[in-house]
């Protein structure tokens, strides 16, 4: 199940986070969000505007990202093209605890679900980020730069109206 973040969700957030960063430096990609990515006061700025979701299963909180459908300020310049200019969902932040496969996987196809178009960037250096997305029928469609300058792989997916992961149809 996958719902909006509460604040009390917040130390099992913060868990998930620090766990991801453990695991990005030990994939080769420590650089991405360091130590202090993402900062509490922005994940807690996530919540309060209903940004910051949470996918559970067993009770138990497994993973979170940050979905939003509004122009990205990141995604307005990008070397490259993106497939279209549609509305879109701009998906940030996602972490899983990784005790279930699958759960980055399911929170991109959430959002597909409920926009039909889904941008998103990465870490060049995060090669397991790459490969989701890769596995889920996104396409690489160039560089964008974040507001410290730092170089991102931009993706983005489209799916049919009515769409559902469930569904057979693609």
């Amino acid at each position: 199940m996958i719902r909006r973040a509460v604040p009390s969700d917040l130390p099992d957030i913060l868990e998930i986070y620090a766990i991801a960063r453990r695991f990005m430096a030990q994939a080769g990609n420590p650089d991405q969000w360091r130590d202090v990515y993402p900062p509490e006061d922005l994940v807690q700025d996530d919540i309060r505007q209903g940004f910051c979701h949470v996918c559970v299963l067993d009770g138990r909180i497994q993973g979170v990202f940050a979905a939003m459908c509004w122009d990205d300020p990141d995604y307005q310049v990008i070397q490259g093209a993106w497939l279209n200019d549609r509305p879109y969902w701009a998906v940030h932040r996602v972490a899983s605890r990784g005790e279930v496969r699958g759960v980055a996987s399911r929170c991109l196809l959430w959002c597909l679900e409920r926009g039909g178009s889904v941008r998103i960037d990465t870490h060049p250096a995060n090669r397991p980020m790459q490969r989701v997305l890769d596995k889920n029928g996104f396409t690489l469609c160039g560089t964008v730069w974040m507001e410290d300058g730092s170089p991102r792989l931009a993706y983005q997916r489209e799916v049919p109206a009515g769409w559902r992961w469930d569904s057979g149809k693609e």
